[in-house]
């Protein structure tokens, strides 16, 4: 099958950084799926993936594990999917990456592909609305659809793939009053068409605008980027009793400020479940399935930015650079259809 390689530790001035290669067709496990890749998302974890700055199996050859496709075939033990299904995934940086022809994936972590949106679009969405979805359901401890229980959530970095679906999520099926922080004139805007009822500037002081704001105390933060330059201000914001949840990487964290208030800290990687095969993996695949009702219904919106194609290491290549130059609104995905987008 035809697939795009990538080299170690690479950066994209190499030559052989992304290289399109033949593979054997991946051998199928009793629960596993094996999808016909149509889209991918390029996500800042493939860059990093790429460049060394994270680490992966040895074994992984391909990046790309924010999918959605057309199932081709299926393991001896699966339930959930059959061939010509259309699905949508986040799957296991522990396994060969979506940047292929066909793509193996546990079922447990897969969903139906939303009927209304187009392969490109439903390829936006997994990593980054499993992650906001993770953030704000089982690290914040809200539960869906729940209005009445009061509360204002702070999103650090709300223009980014996961926080512009946490403002959705949160303005739609909670009732808490939800901020973000944007820089930019067209990164606040973007977050303010999503539902966020204030937008901050984060390279201001975030307590000093709250002031002004007068809003009830800050209960839930979800500090996506750039944790490290912020965290002082989180601590002097939250609440007593608080919450505050993160995403980013840090080579060492110091929790102990946080005692006074009795905050509880919540660390969330959407790969867990996969990693550790923990008894609730299915969840993933439930979850799925709500996002893709809410997508259909129109109450969440599809954060699709820039569409590259064809499928090939020339177009992720294009792809990894525009993720790596940063500024941008929306995901960027890579698609087969050259009809699925613009960013060709």
């Amino acid at each position: 099958m035809k697939a795009i390689a990538y080299l170690p530790g690479s950066s994209l001035s190499h030559p052989q950084a992304l290289c399109d290669v033949e593979l054997a067709e991946p051998a199928l496990g009793p629960h596993d799926i094996c999808v016909e890749v149509q889209a991918v998302s390029v996500n800042p974890l493939d860059t990093k993936v790429r460049d060394g700055r994270v680490a992966v199996p040895q074994s992984v050859r391909t990046l790309g594990w924010d999918a959605c496709g057309l199932v081709q075939a299926v393991g001896t033990h699966v339930t959930l999917f059959a061939p010509g299904d259309a699905v949508f995934y986040a799957g296991t940086f522990t396994r060969d990456g979506a940047n292929a022809q066909l793509h193996r994936v546990d079922e447990r972590l897969v969903g139906r592909k939303p009927k209304s949106l187009s392969f490109a679009q439903a390829a936006a969405l997994p990593l980054t609305s499993l992650t906001a979805w993770q953030l704000l359901f089982e690290s914040l401890g809200q539960v869906p659809g729940e209005r009445s229980v009061p509360g204002t959530l702070l999103i650090v970095g709300g223009a980014g793939g996961v926080g512009s679906m946490l403002i959705q999520l949160a303005r739609q099926l909670t009732g808490m009053t939800v901020i973000a922080t944007a820089s930019r004139p067209d990164s606040h805007q973007w977050c303010l068409d999503l539902g966020a009822q204030h937008v901050l500037d984060h390279s201001r002081s975030l307590a000093a605008q709250l002031a002004i704001l007068d809003l009830p105390p800050v209960t839930h933060i979800a500090a996506l980027t750039h944790t490290e330059r912020h965290y002082a201000e989180l601590v002097e914001i939250i609440a007593p009793r608080g919450h505050i949840a993160l995403i980013d990487d840090h080579d060492f964290f110091d929790a102990v400020p946080l005692k006074a208030k009795s905050v509880s800290l919540h660390w969330q990687m959407v790969f867990t479940r996969a990693l550790f095969q923990t008894p609730d993996m299915i969840e993933q695949h439930h979850v799925l399935g709500r996002l893709a009702q809410l997508l259909d219904q129109g109450v969440i919106r599809c954060t699709l930015g820039e569409v590259f194609s064809p499928f090939s290491a020339e177009s992720l290549r294009r792809a990894h650079e525009r993720v790596e130059r940063g500024g941008r609104l929306g995901k960027v995905v890579m698609a087969r259809d050259a009809q699925e987008g613009v960013g060709r």
